[in-house]
C-alpha cells in the first residue's frame, strides 16, 4: 500500500496534482493518521525534487509573490491542530477534508470552463493571501494543498508548462518549510527515514510515468478519473 502511495505521489508531482489526495488516503489507510502525514511528506519531497528538475524554468514567480507570505502562518496553524488531535479524529477529519477538496476540484473545473482565450480571473491581494493560508493549513494537516493550488493557478489562466513549473517550486518550498514542524511534533524518526529511502525509487518511477502520460492524455478525462478516485478514498476513510 505504501509503495502504491509512493507511485501515485510521484505521478501526481509531474502530471496532475489532484491525484495526490489518493496518496493521502492510501498512506492513512495503513498508518496512524498523524504518522501518515509525516510519512507522505517525505515521499512528496522526493517527488518535488524530481518535478523541479524537469520544470525548473517554467515557474511564474509573479503568481507566487503574494501567495507565499501567507503560507507559513497556515502551516503553523495546521501544526497546532495536528498536535492536539488524536488518530481517530484525524482519520475522520482527513476523510471530510478529501470530500471538500474533491468538491473544490469540481468547482475548479467549472472555473476553468469560463476562463477562455488565456484570459485570467483577477484575484485581489487579500484573496491571494487567503489561498496561501488555506494551502499552508491543508498541506500541514493532510498534505492536501494540491486542489487549493489548482484552483489558484487555473484562475490565472496559465498554460500547462507554467502550471506544472509554478506548482513544482511552490510545493518544494512549502514541504521543506513543514519539516521542522513535523520533527518538532515527533512525527519523523529513523524508521520513517529508512522507509522513505526504500520507497524513493518508486516515487521516481511514478514521476517518470507522469512525464510520459501528461503529454499524451486529455486533461478533462484524466481529471474526471482523479476526482472519482479521490471521492472513493475519502469515503473509505470515513467508513473505516
Amino acid at each position: 500500500m505504501l509503495a502504491a502511495a509512493a507511485l501515485v505521489a510521484g505521478f501526481a508531482k509531474t502530471a496532475v496534482g489532484g491525484l495526490g489526495t489518493v496518496a493521502v488516503a492510501l498512506v492513512a489507510a495503513v498508518m496512524p493518521a498523524r504518522d501518515s502525514t509525516a510519512a507522505l511528506l517525505l515521499l512528496l519531497l522526493v517527488g518535488d525534487v524530481l518535478a523541479v528538475s524537469f520544470y525548473r524554468r517554467d515557474c511564474d514567480w509573479s503568481l507566487l509573490r503574494h501567495l507565499v507570505p501567507a503560507v507559513l502562518p497556515g502551516v503553523a496553524l495546521g501544526s497546532v491542530v495536528l498536535g492536539v488531535l488524536d488518530d481517530a479524529t484525524m482519520r475522520i477529519g482527513l476523510g471530510v477534508l478529501l470530500v471538500l477538496l474533491v468538491l473544490a476540484q469540481l468547482w475548479t473545473g467549472r472555473r476553468d470552463a469560463v476562463t477562455t482565450g488565456g484570459n485570467s480571473v483577477g484575484w485581489s491581494r487579500r484573496a491571494t493571501a487567503g489561498v496561501g493560508l488555506a494551502a499552508g493549513f491543508t498541506t500541514m494537516l493532510a498534505n492536501a494543498a494540491g486542489p487549493v493550488m489548482t484552483l489558484y493557478l487555473l484562475a490565472q489562466g496559465v498554460d500547462k508548462r507554467r502550471f506544472l513549473g509554478t506548482g513544482a517550486w511552490f510545493f518544494l518550498g512549502v514541504n521543506l518549510s513543514k519539516l521542522p514542524f513535523s520533527v518538532g511534533l515527533g512525527l519523523i524518526d529513523g524508521d520513517m527515514l529508512r522507509t522513505t529511502a526504500m520507497l524513493a525509487p518508486v516515487v521516481l518511477l511514478g514521476g517518470l510515468v507522469g512525464l510520459f502520460v501528461v503529454r499524451r492524455i486529455g486533461q478533462r478525462s484524466f481529471d474526471a478519473a482523479v476526482l472519482s478516485a479521490s471521492l472513493v478514498s475519502a469515503v473509505a476513510l470515513l467508513l473505516r
